[in-house]
């Protein structure tokens, strides 16, 4: 940029042939030529620019014509931006800025660039201001880094956040399914030594238990699907019911889309599982004219009513003995509902009905 300089024709501006330069000018630009920091100098009535090897990339597409052009024209995109900041060091001030943000055409297309410089005030030999002189450093890379670090940084805050939502979620899950567990061993145990103690023989303990555990994995898949909340009382009689609606449409269902708790829900289908299976083997479905009617509906203040209702089936006949199947829809699965469970042994078919509360799960 030296040789450039003393090349130019500086006659054709309003700096003034070289060898009429004063000293002060000189002097600055011999500084500038020589240092390795991006500086440049406007100087005359024009403010004409001079500027060294270091400054050059930052004009871009505009460098082979820049030398010597007037500040207002060779930078016209941002002088409404450095205007003032000119006119503060016309006026004998120094101005310092730290990563200003210009929209610059350097490579012919609107580029957001960022600047920390300073403008300062040149002196003629007489001790009047001539120009300005500009030191300044690029900071678009900083300034964008920075920008992408602290996203990063609010993206992994937001992560740690959802991260820690997770595994408070993960522990009320962990804490949930082990109070599942222990209940549905409890339940399995009740079922197990209940069935034992009321059989007459090992075989028809072994038959009936089984039959029972499956009526309670049937349960747990319903209530798994639902995520271990309340269950939809629907689909979990229809998976209970499963095993005995095989060939014609023997049993109706009717009621409103309603959930129960899942604690209450394990009761019920094992209630439904000894209603179906009594059914089965002594009522309504053990011939092939009888039906089952079951139906279910809610009221005011979360009142429950079912009632499981057979006709058509072989003549009723009142057991001898209770046995857990009686205490089960007696008074285990009405308990799940604060209410009543009533069996009736009538002329026309045998009729369960349970009337109580429904009470969500986190009440």
């Amino acid at each position: 940029m030296g040789d450039a300089i003393l090349a130019f024709d500086w006659t054709k501006t309003s700096v003034g042939p070289i060898h009429q330069w004063p000293q002060s000018l000189r002097s600055v630009v011999q500084m500038a030529v020589f240092s390795k920091q991006a500086i440049c100098l406007f100087w005359g009535r024009d403010l004409n620019i001079i500027y060294n090897d270091a400054y050059a990339p930052i004009l871009g597409i505009r460098e082979p014509t820049a030398l010597g052009a007037p500040l207002e024209q060779l930078w016209s995109e941002v002088w409404h931006d450095i205007a003032p900041i000119v006119q503060i060091a016309l006026a004998g001030k120094g101005t310092w800025h730290d990563n200003l943000p210009l929209m610059m055409l350097r490579k012919g297309i609107p580029e957001e660039t960022f600047w920390s410089f300073s403008y300062s005030p040149l002196y003629d030999d007489t001790g009047h201001v001539a120009g300005l002189i500009n030191i300044t450093t690029e900071t678009t890379s900083t300034v964008q880094n920075k920008a992408l670090l602290e996203e990063s940084i609010d993206a992994a805050k937001h992560q740690i956040q959802i991260q820690a939502k997770m595994d408070a979620q993960q522990r009320v899950v962990q804490r949930e399914m082990a109070h599942r567990i222990k209940n549905i061993l409890s339940m399995t145990k009740a079922v197990v030594s209940q069935t034992l103690r009321h059989s007459t023989s090992l075989n028809e303990a072994d038959e009936t238990i089984s039959k029972r555990i499956i009526a309670l994995s049937n349960a747990q898949d319903v209530l798994t699907n639902a995520q271990f909340g309340d269950a939809d009382i629907g689909t979990l009689i229809r998976e209970v019911l499963s095993p005995h609606t095989s060939g014609a449409n023997r049993i109706h269902l009717t009621g409103p889309n309603v959930t129960v708790p899942s604690q209450a829900a394990l009761g019920m289908a094992l209630a439904i599982h000894e209603l179906a299976t009594n059914a089965t083997k002594y009522g309504a479905l053990s011939n092939d004219a009888g039906r089952v009617s079951l139906h279910w509906r809610t009221g005011p203040d979360g009142a429950f009513f079912m009632e499981w209702l057979e006709t058509g089936g072989p003549v009723v006949i009142r057991p001898n003995r209770a046995g857990f199947g009686s205490r089960l829809m007696k008074r285990i699965v009405p308990g799940y509902f604060s209410g009543t469970g009533e069996s009736y042994f009538d002329q026309t078919g045998f009729r369960y009905v349970l009337s109580g509360t429904l009470i969500s799960a986190d009440e």
